[in-house]
């Protein structure tokens, strides 16, 4: 008799240290999942810009307040850094790749250069409206018009949102091809853009910019 409760006093200590141990493991597991939850830089960065557009958009009735491109150039270029964005409930609906200038290769500690300079070749930052399309060297593409003094030269620049056939479609381990100066996409991604530039009866803004420093 006394061997069976010794048993039992036993299996019940066991049954209570199991159930502690699952309930501390439970416990230890909660910062990781909140740490998946924290924001990266880049979506740092993002937030900050989306913040920005916000503003603006409330003070220029003028744009499209639903849906905007944003471009991130302190991501690597074989990374979706090109987001469209649903302003109204803050969350992302696509994404894709997207090059930048050549003239943006010469770095200059490790970043890329930016310029609003005709024949620079080079990407320039800021908020952009996109106009009207047309017939260019690579198909369909669409005007861009810089809103700001590091990019009001876009349209004399020639600018231009366009697609480019030899544009990956999926992310790169390395960097991809440059272009002229234009913001290029893969024509799938650009498909889809065009849906919804279309579609919007107000110009849709993009916003290029540089996360780690704006």
């Amino acid at each position: 008799m006394i061997l069976v409760t010794k048993i039992l006093l036993l299996f019940g200590f066991f049954v209570v240290v199991t159930l502690v141990q699952i309930g501390c493991t439970r416990k230890l597991s909660a910062p990781v999942k909140l740490k998946k939850k924290l924001f990266s830089p880049a979506n740092k960065a993002l937030s900050k810009q989306v913040q920005q557009l916000k503003t603006f958009l409330q003070q220029n009735s003028e744009y499209n307040n639903s849906i905007a491109f944003l471009i991130d150039m302190s991501v690597p270029s074989g990374r979706n850094r090109f987001v469209v964005y649903d302003v109204q409930t803050d969350s992302v609906l696509d994404k894709g790749l997207v090059a930048h200038g050549s003239g943006s290769e010469k770095r200059k500690n490790g970043h890329l250069t930016f310029s609003n300079t005709l024949n620079s070749l080079c990407t320039s930052l800021g908020k952009y409206a996109i106009g009207n399309s047309y017939q260019g060297d690579f198909g369909k593409a669409y005007k861009l018009y810089g809103l700001d003094s590091t990019n009001n030269n876009a349209f004399n620049r020639d600018i231009v949102l366009h697609k480019y056939d030899r544009m990956p479609y999926n992310e790169q381990p390395d960097d991809i091809c440059l272009s002229y100066g234009c913001p290029m996409v893969h024509p799938a991604f650009f498909t889809r853009l065009e849906s919804m530039i279309d579609a919007s009866e107000k110009p849709i803004l993009m916003v290029i910019y540089y996360g780690t420093t704006s």
